[in-house]
C-alpha cells in the first residue's frame, strides 16, 4: 500500500475529541485539563491572527523553540505558522539544545524567532554575541526570563508565555501580552494572576491562582484588540 493510500485510510478513521492533556503549575500545585481538537483549532486561529499582526506572511522563515510538554500551545503556534505558510525549524527550548537553535538561525536566516528561553540565550552566549545574532531578526518573541536579557542588548523582543493553560502573546505595541478573552478569563489580585476557563472550554477551570506575579491591563489596545493583556513581573 502506497503512503498516500495509508494516509487516505487514516483520514477516514474516527478521531477522539481529546487532543491533549494539559498539565500546568498553579499556586496550589500542578493541575490537569483536557484540550479537545475543536479547542486547539480555535486556539490556532487566535494565534494565527496574533502572528499575522506581527507581519508574518507566506515565504518567510521562522525558528521556534518549544518543548514537548508545551504541546498545548506549541501546536497552536505551529498550526499558525502552517496557516500563514511560514517555513519553520523547531529546536528544544531547554538550554542543552541551544546549538540546534544556532544551526537553524544560520541556515534559515529567519525573519521570525519564537519562544526563546533564558536557558537557550545562556547557551548561545558562550559562542556568539546574542545582540548581533537577534537584532537583525524582524520579529523576536521570547519567554519572560529572556525578555530583559534581549532588551538589554538592544533586541526589541515581544513576550510569549504560557499563563497556566492559556497562551499570552504580545502584539507589536509591546504593552503587555494578550490572552484570548473568548476562551479565558484572566484577573489579578495583590499582584498575582488568576485564570478561569471560559464557558466554551470542555474542562472546567474555576478561578485559579497561577503563582505568577503580574498585572492585567484591560481596554482596547493600540493594535485594535479588546483582549486583556498581562504584564509579567519576570519580563520587566
Amino acid at each position: 500500500m502506497a503512503r498516500a493510500d495509508t494516509l487516505a485510510r487514516a483520514r477516514e478513521l474516527d478521531r477522539p475529541e481529546l487532543a491533549y492533556l494539559m498539565r500546568f503549575p498553579t499556586a496550589d500545585g500542578v493541575k490537569d485539563m483536557e484540550l479537545t481538537w475543536a479547542e486547539l483549532a480555535r486556539d490556532t486561529a487566535w494565534a494565527t491572527e496574533g502572528l499575522r499582526g506581527h507581519g508574518l506572511a507566506a515565504g518567510q522563515r521562522a525558528v521556534l523553540t518549544t518543548s514537548g510538554f508545551e504541546g498545548f500551545w506549541g501546536q497552536a503556534v505551529i498550526g499558525a505558522l502552517r496557516t500563514l505558510k511560514v517555513t519553520y525549524g523547531i529546536a528544544e527550548a531547554m538550554g542543552w539544545d541551544h546549538r540546534r537553535t544556532a544551526v537553524f538561525h544560520r541556515e534559515l536566516d529567519p525573519q521570525v524567532v519564537i519562544g526563546l528561553s533564558a536557558e537557550t540565550l545562556e547557551g548561545l552566549a558562550g559562542s556568539a554575541d546574542i545582540g548581533e545574532m537577534f537584532r537583525p531578526v524582524s520579529v523576536v518573541m521570547a519567554r519572560p526570563a529572556a525578555i530583559p536579557v534581549l532588551r538589554g542588548v538592544g533586541v526589541s523582543a515581544c513576550l510569549i508565555s504560557a499563563v497556566g493553560p492559556a497562551l499570552a502573546l504580545e502584539c507589536p505595541e509591546r504593552t503587555g501580552a494578550h490572552v484570548n478573552a473568548a476562551e479565558w478569563r484572566v484577573d489579578e489580585r495583590d499582584g498575582q494572576l488568576f485564570l478561569a476557563a471560559g464557558e466554551q472550554r470542555t474542562s472546567a477551570l474555576p478561578e485559579t491562582p497561577l503563582g505568577i506575579a503580574g498585572r492585567v491591563v484591560t481596554g482596547r489596545c493600540g493594535c485594535g484588540s479588546e483582549d486583556p493583556r498581562v504584564l509579567l513581573a519576570e519580563a520587566n
